[in-house]
């Protein structure tokens, strides 16, 4: 009989082989803890302090948060706050976004908690102060696919992930959602935090809603989850519609969207199965419902809508005029909803969203996007980050990502604001270069980059009014002047990447 006994000697040998120690099949006893008992005492769930230290932090090291809850956001002030409470020092900063609640930050740079900065956007008092020149190194800012890119190439190393759920098992199966009686906030997609999931050396889940043992479906799996924290509450989610995201009654707005969505019926591109992105200015969802109701009276169905999904087209999409959403963020409480209830509403990673470097992106396959803009000028180069005084007030967001890549690039933005010149000969900051940028649609008139004479001679065949950009460049001063130029400084604050990882261009203090 060929027994355990008998094969001892082979077992040793190929332990040695194997650089292995031979199995004790005595072994250890059965673990026979009652399940209930074993998920209330997992060895991932700690506190916050805890979960810092055991992750092996140490100062200079980068920390990484995502933005879902956007001005709701609670993780990033209360992370950070107990990192200085501990004694952390000259750490890195990788935000997907930051926003006008993130102003305490400007207390742990001062004091030398927080001595760099990686992020898509600044608003509020921190990018004022930033603006004037708070800190020494500059924030870099990249693209919502050009941070992915960055990440999952180390270009852009994350040390520790703290990552904010809507809920999650004590075991680290996370999302955006719950279903749960018990849920406290949601917010939908968590695009922008799974590649932070994916690459970091460490991930912390913080969550209000702890739920049981498997929490299904999942964004985040356990298996890249180090640390839970079970904390009061992660975000507000009323306030994720805030800022940018606006349903405009503004008659220029309502004007401004007319307008575009008449360029994508007559652009050649508006037949059955195409896909669409709008981005979060007024106008550009305002064209969302002129669109609606061309493709109801033309029989006419999109094959997905991309990007941040609004109730807007969540709406399209039960009417069955759009047949899939792909979510990379849910910017309102009814697109979280539809994440978690409908199958065809898909989430996906920042990196399926718009990286470059992704061959399956979706944006690679994207027909018809609209954005909106801070200026234009008369290259077709955009700005969305720096505004007119210099200050920096918004997000680079997936704008070069989706004017790169799309079919057809429309840019929304008024002639003028107020008695600043959105059209100009240049932009202040170069966020998306103009050799990406189809069409430019203001109130005064439709310009077509000479790049698309194609595109130019259809609109005009429908009866738009198409003007050479510099036209409008001169109605604009014509009417305020000539602006004073901006007092800027001789310190670098910022650094625009390019959705390829080079530089694109630089961002210079603004003196008082």
């Amino acid at each position: 009989m060929n027994t355990l006994k008998d094969r001892a000697a082979d077992i040793k040998a190929a332990a040695q082989t194997l650089d292995k120690e031979v199995y004790n099949y005595a072994g250890k006893d059965k673990v026979t803890t009652p399940r209930r008992e074993f998920q209330s005492r997992s060895p991932k769930l700690c506190s916050l302090e805890e979960a810092i230290r055991r992750s092996g932090l140490k100062d200079g090291m980068t920390i990484s948060f995502h933005h879902h809850f956007r001005g709701g956001d609670k993780v990033v002030n209360m992370v950070v706050g107990k990192l200085a409470e501990m004694g952390y020092k000259d750490l890195q900063l990788a935000a997907s976004s930051l926003s006008d609640v993130h102003a305490p930050l400007i207390e742990h740079i001062r004091n030398g908690v927080i001595t760099g900065i990686s992020t898509s956007g600044l608003r509020g008092e921190l990018a004022n102060e930033i603006s004037r020149g708070l800190m020494e190194k500059p924030v870099v800012f990249r693209s919502h696919g050009g941070r992915g890119s960055a990440i999952a190439s180390g270009d852009l190393h994350i040390d520790v992930a703290f990552l904010g759920a809507s809920s999650s098992d004590p075991l680290g199966n996370a999302c955006g959602y719950s279903r749960s009686e018990n849920a406290k906030s949601i917010c939908g997609s968590l695009g922008y935090a799974l590649p932070d999931a994916q690459y970091a050396d460490k991930v912390v889940i913080l969550t209000d809603d702890l739920v049981p043992y498997p929490n299904v479906p999942n964004s985040i799996s356990e298996d890249q989850v180090d640390f839970v924290v079970e904390v009061d509450s992660v975000g507000d989610s009323s306030k994720i519609s805030s800022g940018a995201i606006r349903d405009s009654k503004n008659p220029r707005d309502i004007l401004l969207a007319q307008l575009a969505a008449k360029v994508i019926i007559n652009s050649g591109y508006f037949k059955d199965g195409f896909s669409i992105q709008t981005g979060t200015g007024g106008a550009s969802l305002a064209a969302v419902k002129y669109i609606r109701n061309e493709m109801i009276e033309r029989g006419i169905k999109a094959s997905y809508a991309l990007g941040g999904i609004t109730a807007h087209m969540v709406k399209m999409h039960q009417e069955g005029l759009i047949d899939r959403l792909i979510d990379v963020q849910s910017f309102d409480k009814v697109a979280a909803e539809s994440l978690k209830n409908d199958m065809t509403h898909k989430e996906v990673s920042a990196c399926e969203y718009a990286s470059a470097d992704e061959p399956g992106s979706a944006v690679h396959y994207l027909d018809i996007v609209i954005l909106s803009a801070l200026e234009a000028d008369v290259n077709f180069n955009v700005n969305v980050l720096v505004g007119s005084d210099g200050i920096i007030r918004g997000a680079i967001g997936g704008h070069p990502d989706t004017a790169a890549d799309s079919a057809l690039s429309i840019i929304v933005c008024p002639l003028l604001r107020g008695r600043i010149p959105c059209v100009v000969d240049e932009v202040t900051t170069l966020i998306t270069p103009g050799s990406t940028v189809d069409v430019i649609v203001t109130e005064y008139g439709i310009a077509v980059n000479p790049r698309r004479p194609e595109l130019a001679d259809s609109l005009r065949e429908a009866g738009l009014k198409v003007v050479d950009i510099r036209s409008l460049k001169e109605k604009a001063k014509s009417i305020i002047g000539e602006p004073d130029s901006l007092p800027f400084g001789d310190k670098t604050v910022g650094i625009v990447m390019n959705r390829d990882g080079s530089v694109q261009d630089v961002i210079k203090n603004i003196e008082a």
